[in-house]
Parts: C-alpha cells; structure tokens; sequence
C-alpha cells in the first residue's frame, strides 16, 4: 500500500471530498486513513506491478486531516462516473467498511464538486415547484399517512383518504410497506383513490396530492408510476432505500410528476454514532438524483425524533450552519439545485405542529398517522383539528385559547394534550 498522507494538501475545487470518523480498529488512525484512501480508489492491500507511477500521480487521493479520529480525504474526479450515484458510494461507502482493521466506520459527509453536481438531474420540483402546484405559497403543509398500513382494502383506502383531505389535508400518502397486495391492490386503488382526490378537491377548492408507492421492481415500479400518470394522479411515492439509488434515479428519468422518498430502512445505516452513514449525507444524495419531498424526522417531537443539529442540516439544509457537532460536515455548493421539501413524519399529533414549525420553518410538510385517525371523532375531525392548530400557530394565538370555538381541535387536546 502507498503512501496516501498528505496533511499539508489543499484541497481543489474539483475534488470530491470526504469525511469519515474511525473509532477502534487494530491499526493507528494513520495507516488506517492510509488504507481507507487507497482501497477507495487505485490500491489493494499490497504493492501492485499494475499501479503504475503514471496512475499514482495522477488520481492518487490526499488524506489532508487527521484529528480526533476525524479522516478527511480529496479525491481526483475521474475517479468517479458522472451522473452514477451507485459507483460513487460502491467506491466511498464500499469495501471500505470491511477492511479487518477498521473498528467502527461511519461516514460523515460528501463535499462534491460542480460537474458532479450537475450530472445529477435534482429535483423536478422541489419546494417551489411544490408551492407553485398547490397554490400554497405562505404556510407549512399538512398530510395524512393512510393508517392502518396494511387491511384496508381499496375503497375503505380511498375513504380515509377523502376524509383527511376534506378535513384540511393537502396530501395523503401510502404508508411504506404498502404496494399491491391482496386486499388491496395497486391500480385499483389508484383508481378510486384518485377519484376521492377529485371529489375532495370540488368540495374544498384546495388542490390534493395523492402519494401512491410505486415502490416494486424497477421495471414494474416504472409501470406503477406510468399508470398513475396516465390516470390523472400528481404524485408518486418510493421506499428509496430499499429501491436503492439507482432504481430512484431510473424514476427520476422516466417521469414527470414529483416524487415522495420514504426513507424506510435508514436507521439501519444511520442510527448509529459509530457506524455507518449519516442523515445529512443521505438526503444530500437524494437532492441530487431528484427526489421533491424526503421523509424526515420530527426532531425530537414524535416517535421518530432525531437530534435537532442533524435535522437542521439535513431537513432545513443550512449547510454552512456550523454548532459542535456539525464541524465536519462540508458546506456544499448547489449551483441552483432546487431545494428537497422535507416531510415531518413520525408520531406527530395535531398540539405537535408549532414545535416541528419552531425546529424546521415553513417549508415542510407536517405528516400525521394515528394523530389524525385517533381522533375520537375520526379522520375528517383529526385532519381539521390538525388545520386548526396549524392557523392558531400562524395567528399566533394560544391553543387553548383557539380551541374555545373550535370543537374539533378541543378535543384533539383533551385526548393528547398540548405539547
């Protein structure tokens, strides 16, 4: 293995940059960086006739910091295909991961440059795109996740779904693990779904998005979203993880309605602290292949609360943000990217709102569950109290205040009480 430390480098504009954290391992942090840099790009775990002092010169990578366990490391840009997110992370977030003598592993963050930025479609849409669709220029959205899951059949699917959208939804999505099952399958769920959407729309002059998973093998995911777009649907839905980015990026390609990513599956890789990727990375991935709105935590208000300094960055994406924890994340360039709308998602109830408002400002999108179906009174009075405490924030008035003359939100207090 050659040698690849070279604290003294200064990173080009050029080069994409990394970041890693290393804990453990059966090396020093130093021959790990070393090992780190070469196996992610030109070198193995010996000295090779094949790598020759041409190559070296020209795409060798710079580990340019080493402190606190922190690896940052420039590489030369034709190490990587452009516009193929796949062979990027398969070289950054690779066989790296397995080398023996890393302990614990996490990546941290991606810095890329303009022509790799660029090579990447981006959303479609994206929070403006989104604003301009709905007409909803100056307030957070609100939006029904279809509960139970799994059950229900096409039309009880399709009546819920009404009920939350004539209540004061926006949107309504389908819940991640549900495609075409049995009891419910997809076109014809998309069928009378989409006819709820229309009669809602008449009846509360408000534009309703409907989010259908498309989420199946990649040629049949392509179908799913073709038939929603030839049957008057707005929207569609992908699990993008369990995809995988080039299936979403397949996605992105072949269609023109805006896309939901669900992020199912993302703990498995960055819940950990030690091991793994982080959020931020995650969703700054996504913006580039083109998703318009990303699943997100609450931070910290629901059940799937993260820290508020990662959702700031990832959610908000303020990259230049810089507290304790964030001082290895990159601040990136976007060269007019369009922006990601997040989704709040995650054991929200209507008194909920003005703390994910206070946490992630206005471009958001807050999502209930059983925070609108639990109403007592059902989804149609969860969804309007939900659109109650949302103008009570934006007034400014005291919930409880809001509430004297507003049943529905009354009762959404006494069931879960104020945040």
């Amino acid at each position: 293995m050659r040698d690849y430390i070279n604290l003294d480098y200064k990173p080009r504009r050029r080069e994409v940059l990394a970041c890693y954290h290393i804990t453990g391992g059966k090396a020093s942090i130093k021959e790990i960086a070393n090992n780190l840099a070469g196996e992610s790009s030109i070198d193995t775990w010996t000295d090779i006739k094949t790598l020759s002092p041409g190559i070296f010169k020209k795409l060798k990578p710079n580990v340019y910091y080493l402190k606190n366990n922190y690896v940052k490391i420039a590489y030369h840009p034709e190490l990587f295909e452009k516009g193929n997110m796949s062979q990027i992370l398969s070289s950054l977030a690779g066989n790296v991961f397995g080398l023996k003598m890393v302990g614990n592993l996490r990546l941290i963050d991606i810095k890329f440059p303009r022509e790799i930025i660029k090579s990447f479609d981006g959303p479609r849409y994206g929070v403006e795109g989104i604003r301009k669709l709905t007409k909803v220029r100056d307030r957070p959205f609100v939006g029904a996740i279809i509960k139970p899951k799994l059950g229900l059949n096409a039309k009880q699917h399709a009546g819920v779904a009404y009920e939350a959208w004539v209540g004061g939804c926006d949107t309504v999505k389908d819940d991640e693990n549900l495609t075409s099952m049995k009891f419910n399958k997809f076109k014809k769920r998309v069928d009378v779904t989409l006819k709820a959407r229309e009669k809602a729309e008449k009846e509360t002059g408000e534009v309703k998005l409907y989010m259908p998973n498309v989420t199946a093998e990649t040629l049949e995911m392509l179908k799913r979203a073709e038939y929603v777009s030839n049957n008057g649907g707005n929207y569609v839905m992908i699990d993008v993880l369990t995809s995988g980015f080039a299936a979403v990026h397949t996605l992105r390609k072949n269609i023109r309605l805006p896309i939901h990513a669900h992020r199912a599956m993302h703990a498995a890789l960055t819940k950990s602290e030690r091991i793994g990727i982080t959020m931020p990375m995650l969703s700054k991935i996504f913006r580039m292949i083109g998703v318009d709105t990303l699943h997100i935590g609450t931070a910290m208000v629901g059940k799937m609360g993260v820290s508020i300094s990662e959702t700031v960055y990832s959610e908000r994406e303020i990259e230049s943000r810089k507290t304790k924890k964030q001082d290895h994340l990159f601040e990136q360039e976007w060269y007019n990217t369009r922006r990601v709308l997040a989704v709040a998602s995650g054991g929200l109830q209507p008194c909920s709102i003005g703390k994910v408002i206070d946490r992630m400002g206005k471009d958001v999108v807050c999502n209930f569950g059983g925070g609108i179906h639990a109403h007592p009174w059902g989804t149609r009075a969860g969804s309007t109290a939900v659109r109650q405490a949302l103008d009570a924030y934006l007034n400014k008035v005291p919930l409880k205040e809001y509430a004297k003359t507003r049943n529905e939100l009354a009762k959404a207090i006494e069931t879960w009480g104020l945040v």
